[in-house]
């Protein structure tokens, strides 16, 4: 298979990425290191848009880029703001969760994503605590080519 998959599947991009690189051009305060509260609401709302508007098919997967269980679980990490259980129940996703740790070797910090390994492996310890909690069967992605990674997923798709 490869990684044909995206162009058989639709990929929706992490949504708190898209933020920075639109707030970042029109000069805007809801980044990260300026306004956590206005980019955590911003990306929830724009990961609510893109679970309403996701393509719907029988014949093909739609696979998120970090979703709005993300979004949704980060205000109660930061001030326990409780929004993460509605909104779970709300607007579900495939039983199936695939997270990948923040792999050193491939970890980058940017311009879009300041934040530390250290801050990326809380955040990966907490989601992968999370999705188990609101119901999901959570598979960790295994540290193989990005095109083994695909087959990965597909596979473990195709087996359930």
């Amino acid at each position: 298979m490869g990684v044909e998959w995206k162009s058989r599947d639709a990929v929706i991009e992490e949504p708190g990425r898209r933020i920075v690189q639109e707030q970042t051009r029109t000069g805007g305060q809801a980044l990260p290191w300026l306004d956590m509260t206005a980019f955590l609401r911003g990306a929830i709302d724009l990961a609510l848009d893109n679970h309403a508007n996701a393509p719907r098919s029988n014949t093909q997967w739609v696979f998120f880029d970090r979703g709005l269980i993300d979004a949704a679980a980060a205000p109660q990490a930061l001030d326990g703001t409780t929004i993460l259980d509605t909104i779970a129940q709300s607007h579900r996703y495939h039983s199936r969760i695939f997270l990948a740790p923040p792999w050193p070797e491939i970890y980058v910090q940017d311009e879009e994503r300041r934040h530390s390994m250290d801050e990326a492996r809380a955040e990966f310890e907490r989601l992968q605590r999370t999705y188990p909690a609101l119901g999901y069967a959570v598979s960790r992605l295994p540290k193989i080519r990005v095109a083994q990674r695909a087959d990965f997923v597909l596979d473990t798709l195709a087996s359930r």
